[in-house]
């Protein structure tokens, strides 16, 4: 995931960062004086908010939601009076922390808000055979391990997070790399194609990441039909039914229905 931390004190911005890190986010950091653009300009999948010594975080939040930011924000305040956290709850912010923290407890939290933002209320998201743990950052297809890099990974989380939903090329880049010392962007397809040798290995159809021609990539919401299983449902019906029928069915089921209009 990729996290912005915004907090003008030094110390604690590079605290919070390196932690964050060694948990296996990606992170950018922020001491407030740009931090309205950074926020608007670069996708994130949730952002810290912490104290800022010019105009106050609170001004910041309201300024991105405004401008419709949706990454999940994560106020990390020296204020503990509870008028301080109904402000910033009630501008956007998806939760509120006061200073000191746990490290744990924050971590926690940053999970949290990223999962309800995707739709997910557990850490574990399931697309067919795969599955995806976000708080132990390891994959498995049919129960199985699935060994990965760091960059393929990182890449598997981006697009279970959003699950059924296209991601360019130039959005998995900036997850991966953050906008610094970018490679060329051809880089994508490489890691793409050796991630789906992965998930065929370890038993799971490689269309599982589907390509967005001209576009991008994105997991598919179910697993493909399994062409064996539609064999035996033909000959169930005395083979009368075909592979291609029951799979346009199949196809049929899934997609919204199309009405032409009058």
């Amino acid at each position: 995931m990729r996290i912005l931390v915004v907090e003008s004190d030094f110390e604690i911005c590079q605290s919070v960062a390196t932690m964050l890190q060694e948990e296996g986010f990606r992170v950018q950091t922020n001491d407030g004086d740009d931090a309205e653009d950074m926020g608007k300009l670069y996708e994130h999948d949730a952002i810290v908010l912490g104290d800022l010594g010019g105009p106050d975080g609170h001004h910041v939040l309201k300024h991105w939601r405004t401008a419709k930011v949706r990454a999940p924000v994560v106020m990390l305040s020296r204020f503990a009076g509870p008028e301080y956290a109904v402000r910033a709850l009630g501008l956007g912010a998806d939760d509120y922390m006061t200073k000191p923290f746990h490290r744990d407890e924050l971590i926690a939290r940053i999970h949290a808000v990223v999962r309800r933002t995707r739709g997910h209320a557990v850490s574990k998201i399931d697309a067919g055979p795969l599955t995806l743990n976000l708080d132990t950052r390891e994959a498995a297809v049919h129960g199985a391990p699935l060994h990965l890099t760091g960059k393929e990974y990182h890449i598997l989380e981006c697009l279970m997070l959003r699950k059924g939903h296209e991601q360019t090329k130039e959005q998995i880049m900036t997850a991966l790399y953050g906008g610094r010392d970018e490679p060329e962007i051809k880089i994508i397809d490489v890691l793409i194609c050796k991630l789906r040798r992965k998930l065929e290995r370890g038993g799971a159809s490689r269309d599982m990441i589907e390509t967005v021609w001209g576009r991008g990539y994105r997991i598919r919401n179910a697993a493909p039909p399994d062409l064996g299983e539609v064999g035996a449902l033909g000959d169930a019906y005395g083979g009368k039914i075909n592979s291609a029928e029951v799979v346009q069915a199949e196809i049929s089921m899934r997609s919204p229905s199309i009405v032409p209009a009058d």
